[in-house]
C-alpha cells in the first residue's frame, strides 16, 4: 500500500507532536524544581522515552507506507500543535500542568485525524490506538500528582 497525500500528512502531525512531546518532556525534565523533584524527574523520563517511542513507529509506518517523515527541527517547529515549554525553572506543581496539557494536546491530533486515517490505513489508525491508550495513562498519571481527593476520608464514630 502507498500512503495518500492526506495520509501521509495526517501521520506527518501526528509524528510532530510526538517529537515536540519529547523535546518539551526533555525540557521540562532539565529544569524542574520544588516539590516531589525527583519523582517528577522520573516520570518525565518515562514520558520522554515514550514519545520517541512512538515517533520512530509512527515515522516507521510513515516509510512502510511510501511517505516521507520529517523530523527536522524546522519542521517540527513549524508543525506542532503544541505550545511552547517555558523558559527557565518550572515549578513542579506548574510543570504537571504543562506537561499535562501537552500530552492531551498530541493525544487529541491524534484524535482529530483517526478518522481520516481509518479511512485508508486501519493498521495505521491501531498503531494510534495504541499510542493515545499509553499517552492518556501518562497523562492522569503525571496529572494526579497534584490532585487532591474531592472527600475527605473520616473515621467511622467510636474508633
Amino acid at each position: 500500500m502507498k500512503a495518500s497525500p492526506t495520509l501521509a500528512s495526517n501521520l506527518q502531525m501526528v509524528l510532530t507532536d510526538l517529537i515536540e512531546l519529547h523535546l518539551q518532556g526533555k525540557q521540562a525534565h532539565w529544569n524542574l524544581v520544588g516539590t516531589n523533584f525527583r519523582d517528577l524527574h522520573l516520570q518525565l523520563d518515562e514520558i520522554v522515552a515514550a514519545a520517541r517511542l512512538f515517533a520512530d513507529q509512527a515515522a516507521e509506518r510513515m516509510r512502510a507506507l511510501h511517505a516521507l517523515p520529517d523530523g527536522r527541527s524546522s519542521a517540527v517547529a513549524a508543525g506542532t500543535r503544541l505550545e511552547e515549554f517555558p523558559e527557565g525553572l518550572v515549578s513542579t506543581k506548574d510543570t504537571v500542568k504543562l506537561i499535562t496539557q501537552r500530552l492531551e494536546r498530541t493525544v487529541q491530533t491524534m484524535r482529530d485525524v483517526h478518522d481520516e486515517v481509518d479511512g485508508e490505513d486501519p493498521t495505521s489508525a491501531d498503531l494510534l490506538h495504541a499510542i493515545i491508550e499509553r499517552l492518556e495513562q501518562l497523562a492522569w498519571m503525571v496529572n494526579a500528582e497534584t490532585m487532591a481527593p474531592t472527600a475527605a476520608v473520616t473515621e467511622p464514630a467510636g474508633k
